[in-house]
């Protein structure tokens, strides 16, 4: 409703500006034409003066006088015929020839006008020479007349009413209103038709924004509202998508945290009170303590991969570089999953490989290479193979950890790397993990100034690879 009246208040802005904007062009546009009438029809009076002028020369020239019936009738003829009054005087003001019965109603001409055709003729409205009520075309002007070589200097006045140019400007002022007012009527229609469309968007996006403000991400924004622009309301939904895959990252995260800290700590204080009320013999206390460290190591775990993470969003992870031999950091690592290997035995190639040493910070790194072969280890197959692989590309040291089992569809590597993210034959497997080691392990990569790649055959084998770069650039 309160969009609505916003709109609404628009529109009756924008028809308020229209109507100004037409009245102002209106005014401009009735006035340029009513004057360009008035030009046509002043050149159009003073055409009729200058044609009498001569039809009067030509009769002046056979008699030698202006008062004979050739030039009354003359003059009547042009009176009638052009609907005007033609009046001729003297250098004395006196009238020679006019269309007044009464010479007392004779139009004079004014010592101004005078002026002006003494310097060529006088062309305009006037309303002092005629009538001072209403105003009227005249044209004066100046010319001789010629009888056996002698020349008198005559005036003559000619005027015309204004009617036309009344009714002109009347017509055009009745076109330009009836056409301004259908042009508003339409503009106003199909102004309200747009309000009305503009109206129903906006209330679709409040609606589905207020959706999103209660969590609720189900409905998107089409791209084609009036709203926001198409590339906008598609960086909305995917925004909004974003954020509805993070609600669900969060609720498994935390799924996942609250079951597996319960799970040791339920063990351990099981285990503990067991051996404090009892219950455990003492022969078997050694056995269930080591159980109890797993755990607790279990946990230590958890909480660092949960901590590193939080130090790798706000960004106060700062690395400590140090020439480091990667090849010495596998093989320590390695040897911590000593148990699990020979339980699944597995065969390890290539682990001794030439020393290779790079400039990264030792203690992450190992946390990195102590995912990979967790993950190798935890996935391989059954008498399967783990093989490593060292070796100098440029200023990159590559690290290359490879192990057989199922390995990857194409549709899951591109995930791996995303946080809690676990492939679904990983999920019957991976009980204890919340998928976070491969996420950490890129972001320790990066803050090392290196890349993690991964390629893997489905049913064959799965790679990771580590490039880090033998020397760190100065910053």
């Amino acid at each position: 409703m309160q969009s609505n009246n916003s709109y609404n208040k628009i529109v009756k802005y924008a028809i308020l500006l229209m109507m100004s904007l037409i009245i102002i062009l209106g005014i401009i546009i009735i006035g340029i034409s009513s004057s360009v009438y008035k030009q046509t029809e002043l050149e159009k009076l003073r055409n009729i003066g200058n044609l009498f002028i001569g039809c009067t020369r030509e009769e002046y020239n056979n008699t030698g006088s202006l008062d004979n019936e050739n030039i009354k009738q003359l003059h009547n003829l042009f009176t009638r015929e052009y609907n005007v009054i033609i009046c001729v005087y003297n250098e004395d003001g006196n009238c020679l020839l006019s269309g007044y019965a009464d010479n007392e109603n004779l139009p004079q001409v004014h010592e101004d006008i005078k002026y002006y055709i003494n310097n060529g003729q006088y062309l305009d409205l006037n309303s002092k020479e005629i009538s001072s009520e209403e105003p009227y075309l005249l044209y004066v002007n100046m010319f001789t007349l010629k009888y056996n070589d002698i020349s008198d200097k005559k005036y003559i006045l000619v005027c015309g009413d204004t009617h036309n140019i009344g009714m002109f400007t009347m017509k055009i002022f009745i076109i330009y209103s009836t056409v301004s007012i259908i042009a508003l009527l339409i503009s106003y229609m199909l102004m309200k038709k747009k309000v009305r469309r503009y109206t129903q968007h906006t209330d679709d996006v409040t609606r589905i924004l207020k959706k999103y403000s209660q969590g609720d991400f189900t409905e998107k924004l089409r791209t084609d509202n009036m709203v926001f622009p198409e590339e906008t309301a598609k960086y909305i939904n995917a925004l909004a998508s974003d954020v509805e895959t993070s609600e669900e990252t969060s609720k498994t995260f935390i799924a996942n945290v609250s079951h597996e800290l319960r799970t040791p700590i339920t063990t351990i204080g099981g285990f503990v009170d067991g051996i404090l009320d009892g219950t455990i013999p003492k022969s078997q206390r050694n056995e269930y303590l080591v159980l109890v460290s797993n755990e607790i190591q279990r946990l230590k775990i958890l909480i660092s991969s949960m901590l590193n993470m939080s130090r790798f969003e706000s960004g106060t992870l700062r690395p400590n570089f140090q020439d480091t031999n990667l090849t010495d950091l596998v093989i320590k690592t390695a040897f911590m999953f000593e148990k699990k290997i020979e339980a699944k035995n597995i065969e390890v190639e290539e682990i001794d490989g030439d020393d290779l040493i790079a400039e990264v910070d030792p203690d992450l790194m190992q946390q990195v290479i102590y995912n990979l072969i967790e993950n190798a280890v935890k996935f391989i197959n059954t008498n399967g193979k783990l093989s490593f692989r060292f070796e100098k590309q440029g200023n990159m040291c590559v690290v290359g950890i490879k192990n057989t089992g199922e390995g990857l569809k194409d549709s899951e590597i591109p995930q791996v790397f995303d946080r809690f993210y676990k492939t679904d034959s990983s999920r019957g497997k991976d009980t204890t993990g919340l998928g976070l080691g491969l996420s950490i392990s890129r972001r320790i990569l990066h803050i090392n100034n290196g890349n993690i790649a991964v390629r893997s055959v489905y049913g064959e084998y799965t790679e990771f690879q580590i490039q880090v770069p033998q020397k760190q650039k100065l910053s």
